[in-house]
């Protein structure tokens, strides 16, 4: 018999929501414990639960305190946590374009000089990994990443820009990111990509979800001028390699 996993923390969240906690930073295999339980609830719905928010190291549920008691529906939870993995789904993997560089990319240069690294090499290695999709946030479709090469890691910007454009494709710390909308970012744009991964008017609205696999892999300008005119209509411009 598999042996249940290291129980969670359980927090309260105000009176109608709860905090499971499986780390306290940012950790690959904390995050598969997130998806887990998440899915798990999902398929074997616990009553009471009204909604779930995954994060990298912790899930949020919402609750009806009218349904079910914060003691009971956190024991509940704690349980479930614990129980062993089941076999997962074969994960989604995307192949998105990027134009690095030059007014798509305003700080490659700066941050290859700051990596000691040819802007070349900047590239080759940010499109040379496999990232998964740790949660989605601050924004639509804005998709946190794990995988980044350890060698690019470098710590945020001091000054954030309070508008970047959409389609950025920035790296900040331990991890790398798509930025779906226009908007505020203290990362460092290596790129943009055509790919949107929020459209209201397109089914899917939302391109990628946590579990997915990512590629990234480089294309010129004129290619994604092309591309983000298709985008714009409505075409999913990232190809699904494997799921």
């Amino acid at each position: 018999m598999a042996a249940t996993l290291s129980p969670p923390r359980i927090l309260p969240s105000g009176d109608a929501a709860i905090t499971v906690e499986f780390s306290r930073t940012i950790d690959d295999e904390a995050n598969r414990r997130v998806l887990a339980l998440d899915r798990l609830l999902m398929t074997s719905p616990v009553d009471g639960v009204t909604e779930t928010v995954p994060t990298y190291r912790s899930l949020l549920v919402h609750y009806d305190p009218l349904r079910v008691d914060y003691e009971t529906l956190g024991a509940n939870l704690s349980a479930l946590a614990q129980q062993p993995p089941t076999q997962r789904e074969a994960a989604r993997r995307w192949r998105i374009p990027v134009t690095y560089g030059g007014e798509y990319g305003i700080d490659l240069e700066e941050t290859a000089k700051a990596l000691d690294l040819s802007t070349e090499t900047l590239i080759a290695r940010h499109a040379g990994a496999t990232y998964r999709v740790a949660m989605i946030g601050f924004t639509p479709g804005w998709s946190y990443l794990s995988g980044l090469d350890p060698t690019l890691e470098l710590s945020r910007r001091l000054n954030p820009r309070l508008v970047t454009p959409a389609g950025t494709i920035p790296i900040g710390g331990v991890q790398a990111g798509i930025q779906c909308l226009a908007g505020p970012n203290g990362w460092h744009l290596l790129g943009r990509t055509p790919v949107r991964t929020y459209q209201f008017n397109r089914e899917p609205v939302f391109l990628l979800e946590p579990g997915d696999e990512v590629i990234f892999y480089p294309i010129e300008a004129k290619e994604f001028i092309e591309r983000d005119r298709a985008a714009e209509h409505g075409e999913i411009v990232a190809e699904l390699v494997a799921s």
